[in-house]
């Protein structure tokens, strides 16, 4: 009697390292612009000084958000709610020409890891060389590279986090606190918290990152369509592969195409998959597979293009470049582009026409309403005023709406730059012949430009 065999079905496959090659190109340099651009700009503008401040700085404390001359309160909220879908616009947009360029240019993900990357070469060294490195046993020499590798890491990677949470408490304060082992327990956890998850995922998961957590992988299809451009592989040109020297398109007396099944492709893509199968939600579009390729057929001196950016109509049609432009004007690109002109539009001219002025009204419920001797109604409120701009001015109050309105006591206010203020205004009016609640308005203009100026509705309460 036979036994049953017993078999083990792994739901999960073991990750195998990937070790991409180096490769110098046009794209690898445009890549290493964006690194340089945004590394710069996210390393830099912490420490940028605007009207004796931080010149961007999300003041969580105090709720405001500076950015350069403007000064954000929670009640701009909306201007928040506006970038974040002008930003997704702007991602259809440039997936929909594109395809994912962002992913292998601009991508935190990806810079990282370039980053990362060329410190593990500058230090274990080439390709072949880190692979011998990690087959080798533990030696001296061994750990002394590895141990150099993963400082060199988490030295940039807590930088990073210090420079995150310096958005939000002053970087300078924050590198005094630090220097004096003064931080507080939250910027303490918040700079750890960023710098290891810096680390953990450009030093360690790195591709598992854009393969398995990040969504638009997944999703990036349904922004695609047959005019989308994407690294591609030529297999008209490309097919049959065979290694050697060609002769009028011949390998030893038999057909050959232009790949010469080199690998190059493979061993540059960061996230190890080959190009040549089609395209792939793991293809992040860094092009470093362009490069290698370029690079071998300038060696064995046939064009260029093997692997390049083309569309799936391009290379079923034999398009060429002219065709491929004219197709970039489709409806869904003018669609997500106008919607995107559009959005941006209006949230510059919102911007542009904003009140540095904004007031709150809020009755005194204490009193509902009292009669004075003279026989005139009186009503208090408290007016929440708000100054947005960093100018400190003096505002003018008046009401009117009501015949016979006026403010009793002092109307004018001063206000420092970027500060609110709560002020008790009491409004007195003649009795009107209805009882009852009364539509009056507060109109509070800037003494040193009348056209800053802002009015709020509130109710004037007669008692019965």
């Amino acid at each position: 009697m036979n036994t049953p065999q017993e078999a083990v079905i792994k739901m999960y496959a073991a990750r195998e390292e990937i070790y991409p090659r180096e490769v110098k190109g046009r794209y690898a340099t445009l890549r290493w612009a964006c690194v340089w651009l945004t590394q710069l700009l996210f390393y830099g503008l912490p420490w940028l000084q605007w009207n004796g401040r931080q010149a961007v700085l999300f003041d969580l404390g105090t709720r405001k958000f500076y950015l350069f001359g403007l000064v954000l309160w929670p009640q701009d909220f909306i201007y928040l709610a506006g970038l974040l879908i002008i930003c997704a616009y702007g991602l259809f947009l440039v997936t929909a020409v594109a395809g994912r360029v962002w992913c292998g240019f601009a991508c935190p993900q990806t810079v990282y890891t370039e980053v990362f990357l060329w410190i593990e070469r500058r230090i274990e060294g080439a390709r072949s060389a880190r692979i011998r490195l990690d087959r080798q046993p533990w030696t001296f020499g061994k750990i002394a590279k590895k141990g150099a590798k993963h400082g060199a890491w988490l030295g940039v990677a807590l930088w990073t986090g210090f420079t995150f949470v310096g958005y939000f408490t002053p970087v300078r304060v924050l590198l005094g606190e630090f220097a004096s082992w003064t931080v507080g327990p939250w910027e303490a956890f918040w700079v750890l918290f960023y710098g290891l998850a810096t680390y953990g995922n450009a030093g360690w998961l790195r591709e598992q990152v854009c393969k398995y957590m990040c969504p638009y992988a997944r999703f990036q299809s349904a922004m695609f369509d047959k005019d989308t451009l994407i690294v591609t592989y030529d297999r008209q040109r490309g097919e049959p592969r065979r290694p050697g020297p060609r002769v009028a398109g011949m390998v030893d007396g038999k057909p050959a195409g232009d790949c010469i099944d080199c690998t190059l492709c493979v061993q540059a893509c960061p996230t190890g998959i080959d190009i040549r199968q089609g395209l792939q939600y793991e293809c992040i579009g860094c092009a470093a597979c362009i490069d290698a390729c370029d690079s071998v057929m300038d060696r064995i001196g046939t064009p260029r293009g093997l692997i390049r950016h083309a569309t799936e109509n391009a290379l079923a049609k034999g398009w060429g470049k002219a065709q491929v432009k004219r197709r970039l004007a489709r409806p869904r690109v003018l669609a997500y582009g106008a919607v995107l002109a559009l959005l941006v539009a209006g949230m510059t001219a919102s911007l542009a026409l904003r009140t540095p002025l904004k007031v709150d009204v809020i009755r005194d419920r204490g009193s509902m309403g009292r009669e004075l001797d003279d026989g005139r109604i009186e009503n208090v409120y408290r007016l929440q005023l708000m100054n947005t701009s960093e100018t400190a001015r003096a505002v003018r109050l008046t009401v009117g709406g009501l015949e016979g309105a006026e403010i009793a006591g002092a109307d004018v206010v001063s206000l420092d730059a970027a500060s609110t203020r709560g002020v008790a205004v009491r409004v007195r009016a003649a009795a009107p012949a209805e009882r009852g609640a009364h539509r009056i308005v507060f109109n509070i203009s800037a003494l040193d430009n009348p056209a800053v100026a802002v009015r709020e509705e509130a109710a004037f309460v007669v008692p019965r």
